[in-house]
């Protein structure tokens, strides 16, 4: 179960699957779309690739630190 940015609880299928983004490449979790669905790249994905978004540019960047747990 998500919650939508709108704020509904919807069901998705999740899986695994490997991503690529700014020459940066991971495996992830995934949430399959339905029709309708807005693609989007959430934070899980963006951590796993070591990028994140530029607050004053709101582009992708590579993450100057990465958190080590």
């Amino acid at each position: 179960m998500f919650k939508t940015i709108e704020g509904k609880l919807i069901e998705r299928e999740i899986g695994e699957a490997p991503i690529e983004c700014k020459g940066e490449k991971a495996t992830t979790i995934i949430v399959f779309a339905e029709e309708g669905d807005v693609e989007v790249l959430g934070v899980y994905a963006l951590e796993g690739l070591g990028l994140e978004v530029d607050s004053a540019t709101k582009e992708l960047r590579k993450s100057e630190a990465i958190l080590a747990l």
